[in-house]
């Protein structure tokens, strides 16, 4: 009896082969099935938080005011709608998606870079710095409170690259540990500066948990082209990203580690110092997400960076709108209220 071709050529049964082409086109399409969800879901939540709040303004009207601009303020039912968009909600909207974005392309460098998992925007102790130089300046009442955020998270970072040295460049565990030292101690400083505060200690915590209720077009013009950059970044280096994080030797692959490990945690570390400074300490967005997309899309950086991107903004949208709708609640609780046990689900299903 003659053998069919096809099986003397690939000794399988076709419908294995079936099967094994049928998996393969799904794990094409998925990553761009992700991409779709997420950008329909972005743009429903970003639309509606344009649309909820007390005043409430018809859609139809908030497509007319985006259209015809800012104009002016003249204590119109009209003006004070224009008013309402242009100055409160748009602001607002486009700071916590520029920093839910950047926050989550953040975490997607740091994990690569220092080859940990675990690791995170704040690891190299930004957060903490931000939140020292804050409290330092409202205990003290010093005028500029970002600016003193954005100098507490630079003089941070720059004391753990030095206590990290040149080899921290090639050892990443020892940048994590000295982003661990300053943190710690950081932290201290600032149970210190509550202890002696006073009244001001609940200004202290309400700004550490994190809020875009103060959100202007000042934070936007410092939020969005620090999460573009980082994104574009990301993007762009994809490849030698995937190398570092595969632990391959990537100078025999045409990569300078320690180059593109300090160009990037130090281009990230200054783009989350940015976030922080106007948003106070979101929590699990740099965590979660790219764990998250990584089951969703796989670990390929050239997916990775774009998805987390929209799924971090996505994210930080509707823990913003769940915090408005709940008095106002700090930001950074309804993340870690949902990121926390999403994190505690995801071990769970590795172990």
């Amino acid at each position: 009896m003659r053998v069919p071709p096809l099986f003397f050529y690939t000794g399988r049964d076709p419908l294995d082969r079936r099967v094994d082409f049928l998996a393969t086109s799904r794990d094409r399409f998925r990553p761009a099935l992700v991409f779709l969800i997420l950008v329909l879901a972005l743009a429903g939540t970003f639309g509606y938080s344009l649309l909820s709040g007390d005043v409430r303004i018809p859609l139809r009207e908030v497509l007319r005011i985006l259209a015809s601009g800012t104009g002016a303020v003249d204590g119109s039912p009209e003006s004070l709608a224009r008013a309402v968009i242009w100055q409160v909600r748009l602001p607002r909207a486009l700071t916590a998606l520029a920093t839910g974005a950047g926050l989550a392309g953040c975490g997607v460098l740091f994990q690569a870079l220092l080859l940990n998992p675990l690791a995170e925007p704040y690891t190299l102790g930004v957060a903490s710095g931000a939140a020292f130089g804050a409290a330092a300046a409202i205990s003290f009442q010093w005028p500029f409170l970002t600016f003193w955020a954005f100098a507490g998270s630079v003089g941070a970072l720059g004391v753990v690259f030095m206590l990290g040295g040149r080899g921290a460049l090639r050892e990443p565990t020892r940048m994590i540990l000295a982003g661990v030292v300053v943190g710690s101690i950081l932290s201290a400083a600032i149970a210190l500066l509550k202890a002696l505060s006073g009244q001001m200690m609940a200004a202290i915590v309400l700004w550490i948990m994190g809020s875009f209720a103060g959100s202007s077009w000042t934070s936007v013009a410092w939020c969005l082209p620090a999460a573009i950059l980082v994104g574009g970044l990301g993007f762009g280096l994809h490849r030698d990203l995937d190398i570092v994080a595969s632990g391959s030797p990537a100078m025999a692959l045409g990569v300078n580690e320690p180059r593109l490990r300090l160009g990037l945690l130090l281009i990230s570390s200054l783009a989350t110092a940015v976030f922080v400074s106007f948003s106070g300490v979101v929590g699990f967005v740099g965590l979660v997400v790219p764990h998250l997309v990584r089951i969703l899309a796989g670990p390929n950086h050239l997916r990775l960076v774009p998805l987390s991107f929209l799924g971090g903004g996505l994210l930080m949208l509707v823990a913003d709108q769940a915090a408005r709708g709940l008095s106002e609640l700090p930001v950074g609780v309804i993340t870690a209220l949902v990121g926390g046990p999403v994190f505690c689900l995801l071990l769970w299903r590795r172990a």
